[in-house]
């Protein structure tokens, strides 16, 4: 795995040993991040990272300037993991969070441009994300809630959704809370 661009560009990142995630590929982290370049301006925002796993989107928002990223995973190695990187790579904005996504959507007053969730596939209340997120209050209103799923859920018969991207086996859902 490698960062795709910024600062940190090419750089590679090595999982934890025992890691038990399945990483966003790094073509689908290149065609997320071109669709982004054109969208937003990377220094001015704030980022939530969802089932964080190996941190590597986090490290794409934080590589190529986000104001902060707060990465939010449940499993005590992959974090370890997570602050062995971000020690190496000095960066600062970055701040992991041990803890489970709805406990912390429960319990965040923190509002964000961006916040990104890639569960782990089989998750049971995946379908029910959008709206937890939404309901939660932490996408800033001019925000956007992205959504890494597998190809066989569909999202856009979804109030929040307005657009869907497929690479492979990576599908990205885009929700906005102004849609409600």
């Amino acid at each position: 795995m490698r960062i795709i661009g910024g600062r940190y560009k090419g750089r590679r990142i090595n999982p934890p040993p025992n890691f038990k995630a399945r990483p966003t590929t790094d073509f689908a982290r290149e065609a997320l991040f071109n669709i982004l370049n054109n969208r937003i301006d990377f220094e001015s925002i704030n980022v939530l990272d969802l089932f964080s796993g190996t941190g590597s989107i986090s490290y794409e928002f934080a590589s190529r300037g986000a104001a902060s990223v707060h990465l939010v995973e449940k499993d005590m190695n992959h974090i370890s993991g997570i602050k062995k990187i971000l020690k190496e790579l000095n960066l600062k904005n970055v701040r992991p969070i041990h803890i489970d996504v709805k406990a912390y959507l429960k319990t965040c007053s923190v509002k964000y441009d961006i916040v990104f969730a890639d569960p782990p596939y089989e998750l049971s209340w995946l379908e029910e994300l959008p709206d937890l997120v939404a309901q939660a209050g932490v996408i800033k209103d001019d925000g956007v809630f992205i959504l890494e799923h597998p190809r066989d859920l569909s999202f856009t018969g979804h109030n929040l959704f307005f657009e869907h991207r497929n690479y492979g086996g990576v599908n990205f859902s885009f929700f906005n809370p102004l849609y409600i």
